[in-house]
């Protein structure tokens, strides 16, 4: 919230209870200025432009509801407050739809009346706050795709900068939903090959039998099932770049082959007993630690060091929480329009439910939570309601080893609440977890699949 005070315009025919007004006001904080009419009110409004605007409906000239429908046609956000002493409940239905803020009856309950007020003010400090991160993001608060103005985001724009102008192998690392596949198509767009194709292609999501073909194609009859010519990642990444995701997963059988068109550029199909050149740059990507990969036997050594040109380390959202504010604002202007949803920004209570929280599925974690968000929002602001409940744990109780869970949750968000922050302790160690909480490692697969976590 910024410091200025909020601006007030009291409309009253009623001297004594202008003045009256007035002083609560200023004993409240608020900067007043008040009109004698209608009339004067619409005058004082154009020239003050008041944050909020308190009126009698019942007045000479113009009305209170006269005076409701001017404003309204020239700033649809500007909270209006209309006070009245013949107080009805089509008045008040009419009120209410022509956008009054409140409906408040004479003589003024003040302690209300000082509760509606301050609602609307932090609707006022909401709104200037989704703009100026709208404008912000209109701006390009960030690069490229990417969203964020941290200090090790800025750090990784420049790497990627530098990295896209050569044509060098990299190696892109980061926990899952860090954003690796949007790093390795910045790298591309940013590079002398933007006009060449990209292709993606996850090494731990192909089975095993099927991993060489789908990297190097095949001929027709070279295997049971191939009915003809199959071009391969590599061919069809000629002259572009091939992204090889989660590349410590693929099968060690295959990365000598991998290395020696790395090495030499040349291509054979399986079955095939032709060999034909291609021209590509290869980015790799992990979630592991590259070197503990080689360590254990998953990843070849020669073959890191032919890749690992360059490294891109992409920080996990718990180290960039300054982001967090451009990142769901973002997602709330992308998915309000997906959805048709009026969504505006996040209330503060919620901004500080996603500060707290740890993330570890990261930014795609939060881009799921914010289009459940906009989905379930039916005002112009995400509440904490609207949000997963297992995010409404405390902080402090992340590093403890009780886990509290608030009244009314489901067994379902429970069970997550469970498997992640189990996960955690064994630091993402999936077999661990699965044998701490009496599972198999294939259900804990299932269920992070279903959170919309790897």
């Amino acid at each position: 919230m910024d410091n200025r005070s909020t601006k007030v315009l009291v409309v009253d025919d009623e001297a004594a209870m202008r003045e009256v007004l007035e002083i609560r006001l200023q004993e409240w904080g608020f900067e007043v200025l008040t009109a004698e009419d209608g009339l004067e009110g619409k005058e004082l409004a154009e020239s003050y432009d008041p944050d909020i605007v308190i009126s009698d409906v019942i007045m000479p000239r113009v009305s209170g509801m006269e005076l409701l429908r001017s404003l309204k046609a020239g700033d649809p956000d500007r909270p209006i407050i209309l006070v009245t002493a013949q107080a009805s409940i089509d008045l008040a239905v009419d009120a209410m739809k022509q956008g009054a803020q409140d409906f408040v009856t004479k003589p003024i309950d003040y302690p209300k009346l000082n509760l509606i007020l301050k609602a609307a003010e932090q609707e006022i400090h909401l709104r200037r706050e989704s703009r100026r991160l709208a404008s912000q993001l209109e701006r390009g608060a960030g690069f490229g795709e990417f969203v964020g103005t941290s200090k090790v985001m800025r750090e990784v724009y420049e790497l990627i900068s530098n990295v896209a102008i050569s044509d060098a192998s990299v190696i892109i690392t980061g926990e899952s939903g860090t954003g690796k596949e949007l790093a390795a198509r910045t790298i591309h767009k940013l590079s002398a090959r933007a006009k060449g194709p990209f292709i993606a292609i996850n090494a731990a999501a192909i089975p095993e039998n099927l991993m060489e073909s789908e990297m190097f194609g095949h001929e027709r009859g070279a295997f049971t099932g191939a009915t003809g010519l199959q071009a391969g990642c590599f061919e069809l990444s000629d002259r572009g770049t091939l992204f090889l995701d989660e590349i410590a997963e693929m099968p060690m059988a295959l990365q000598p082959k991998l290395l020696r068109v790395l090495e030499d550029g040349r291509v054979r199909r399986v079955g095939g007993s032709q060999e034909f050149q291609v021209n590509v740059r290869v980015l790799a990507a992990t979630n592991k630690e590259p070197r503990t990969a080689v360590e254990n036997g998953k990843l070849r050594e020669d073959l890191f060091y032919r890749l690992n040109v360059f490294t891109v380390a992409l920080p996990p959202l718990r180290e960039r929480k300054s982001d967090i504010s451009l990142l769901a604002q973002a997602f709330i202007r992308e998915f309000s329009v997906k959805h048709n949803a009026p969504v505006e920004s996040c209330k503060v209570e919620a901004l500080e439910l996603l500060k707290a929280y740890s993330w570890p599925g990261n930014v795609r974690e939060l881009r799921n939570i914010m289009e459940r968000a906009v989905i379930l929002a039916r005002g112009p602001w995400i509440e904490p309601s609207h949000l997963p409940a297992y995010l409404l744990n405390s902080p402090a109780s992340e590093s403890g080893s009780r886990i509290v869970l608030p009244v009314g949750v489901t067994a379902a968000e429970a069970e997550k609440e469970l498997i992640l922050r189990t996960l955690r302790r064994t630091r993402n160690n999936k077999a661990e977890a699965a044998r701490q909480l009496g599972l198999d490692v294939k259900t804990i697969r299932n269920k992070l699949k279903a959170y919309g976590i790897n």
